[in-house]
């Protein structure tokens, strides 16, 4: 897939070779979740090495919402795929955080800016290495914790 095409199908979606931006509606409720998390998938199944989830008009965004994009999420990891999201208003920013889902994706300010770094396989450090060092972080204080329990059952 050379240079790049617009489909039309429930939501835009820019092709960009193997990048996919997919325009999401400004409202993701209970009543349209499903579809958005079907059109998520199916783009992943076209062949989608990066998908970007452009959420910079939407306005609303429930746990239906947010479950569709996590479960999206988890379906690019586990194929070795990127997905990162593009979030434009305070309140979905606000949902996104309260839910801890901007910890899992990656989530950038516009279009520009999700396709301005390289894509790298989920769980890799990006440009900044902020997303490793966390992971980082996190086994270390893992490991503490082991070191911890092996020391409290008299070093056997």
């Amino acid at each position: 897939m050379a240079g790049w095409y617009v489909s039309q199908k429930p939501y835009p979606v820019l092709w960009i070779g193997q990048v996919a931006v997919v325009t999401l509606p400004e409202e993701i409720d209970v009543t349209i979740a499903d579809t958005v998390q079907e059109e998520l998938l199916a783009v992943m199944d076209a062949g989608a090495a990066l998908l970007v989830a452009d959420m910079s008009t939407t306005n609303f965004c429930d746990s239906a919402g947010v479950s569709a994009l996590v479960r999206a999420f988890r379906r690019a990891s586990a194929s070795g795929n990127s997905m990162r999201l593009v979030i434009g208003t305070p309140a979905v920013q606000r949902v996104l955080s309260i839910t801890g889902v901007d910890r899992l994706v990656d989530t950038f300010p516009s279009v520009a800016a999700s396709l301005a770094g390289p894509y790298d396989q989920p769980g890799q450090p990006d440009e900044r290495g902020v997303r490793d060092q966390a992971r980082s972080d996190t086994s270390a204080a893992r490991s503490d914790t082991s070191a911890a329990r092996s020391d409290t059952d008299g070093g056997a």
